[in-house]
């Protein structure tokens, strides 16, 4: 193939005719000169049967050293089977896409279809359909332990061992339960991207089989009648705040969950008719809760003090949120509570096993507790069932717990009809 037929003052001198002609300067590149002088590099080519055209910039910008160059550059993807036009398309396509994620990254924005882009496309369109603490708690598990790791790599490109290089310092920690979570959040990432065609498997799949089973724990409570006298006395000479004090001597009267209780609103409170209620995020129900006297006297003592707000136990930061969620935790530690041998959660457990045993109705107990009925319909139903043996049951708990506090040598208080 004859290359380079001519010097460069050959195409200098070229003036225009009375129609567009080619000069050849061989292997496919030609300089077209047009009736109006124009002079534009083109390469002339075939490619699967075709005849096609590529032009390489006008002459004299784009010099003949550079037009053989590119001349050169196309006959190589020729020769490796590619249509040059196609090569230069995917070019462009890049050099635009580079330039897009640069303008995407300045604005705080993911680069386009990567691993963070489709996911939070698919954590947007799945919005509707959770509550607003479960939305949160998914984008929390994202950017705490997944973006900053895969986020920018292109979803197509992210492999089983990128994700499992995600979740391993998960299983080091032991922090098996985030680890599982994490992984199913990832692999429901990559089916919408599978549906709508941005990747065509789920790496995350693999990945399931190298996370270790999650063995249950319950949380520690204390339920020996004399170990739970010791801990209402250890309780009222804890010297903590004054609202942390409240919030824990009230935590076993009423034996709610610890997020509940430290979320507690003054508007869902009825001094005159001694009810909480409230609605149960975890179960999506409303719930009533009777207060007994022990109770309203815990919340009279810290309305002066805490009324006008929001929270019936704000946080010490004065930021309008609720007391921390750890708050309670750190007061039993402090007390000598071990997590393994009481937790917050733990007043719920003491009340359901000490109620079980003293013979209150357990379907009273469960619907205290807001173990909801998986029916909704029934759930609905069911809001206030039993809310008179309740109100029973609640203030003879209070006594209760008094006179073990107390050092009595209380067995049981005779069940109620």
């Amino acid at each position: 193939m004859a290359l380079h037929l001519n010097k460069d003052t050959v195409y200098r001198a070229a003036k225009a005719r009375d129609k567009e002609y080619f000069i050849n300067d061989g292997g496919g590149l030609y300089l077209v000169v047009g009736k109006n002088g124009t002079k534009i590099w083109k390469f002339i080519y075939s490619f699967e049967g075709k005849r096609k055209k590529l032009s390489f910039g006008v002459y004299p910008d784009t010099t003949l050293e550079n037009a053989r160059r590119k001349a050169e550059d196309a006959r190589n993807s020729l020769a490796n089977g590619t249509d040059p036009s196609e090569t230069r398309k995917q070019a462009r396509a890049e050099a635009t896409q580079a330039a897009e994620n640069k303008s995407r990254v300045t604005a705080g924005l993911p680069i386009a279809n990567s691993f963070e882009d489709i996911t939070r496309q698919w954590l947007e369109s799945t919005a509707h359909t959770v509550r607003d603490l479960t939305h949160h708690k998914k984008n929390r598990r994202f950017e705490l332990y997944v973006f900053p790791e895969i986020g920018q790599i292109p979803i197509g490109d992210v492999k089983s061992p990128d994700i499992f290089a995600v979740i391993r310092p998960l299983i080091i920690k032991k922090q098996l339960e985030t680890a599982h979570r994490v992984r199913a959040n990832i692999s429901a990432a990559f089916a919408y991207a599978i549906a709508h065609g941005f990747t065509g498997y789920d790496p995350a799949q693999a990945v399931g089989a190298q996370i270790p089973a999650q063995k249950v724990k319950h949380n520690a409570a204390v339920t020996e009648p004399k170990q739970v006298g010791q801990l209402l006395r250890d309780i009222g000479q804890y010297q903590g705040t004054f609202i942390v004090q409240c919030a824990l001597r009230l935590s076993p009267y009423l034996f709610q969950r610890p997020g509940e209780i430290r979320q507690m609103e003054w508007k869902d409170i009825d001094m005159a008719a001694k009810e909480w209620r409230y609605f149960v995020t975890k179960t999506e129900t409303q719930h009533i809760v009777p207060l007994s006297a022990q109770v309203i006297e815990i919340l009279e003592a810290i309305k002066p003090l805490t009324g006008v707000g929001r929270y019936v136990f704000p946080s010490s930061r004065g930021d309008g949120r609720p007391m921390s969620d750890g708050t309670i935790r750190t007061a039993l530690k402090t007390l000598g509570y071990e997590r393994d041998e009481m937790s917050a959660h733990g007043f719920r457990t003491t009340a359901s096993t000490l109620l079980n045993e003293q013979g209150w109705s357990p379907d009273a107990i469960e619907r205290q507790l807001c173990h909801m009925p998986k029916d909704q319909v029934r759930a609905a139903y069911n809001r206030a069932q039993y809310l008179d043996e309740r109100r029973r049951m609640m203030q003879a708990w209070a006594d209760y717990l008094d006179a073990l506090k107390n050092g009595a040598q209380v067995i049981q208080f005779p069940r109620q009809a």
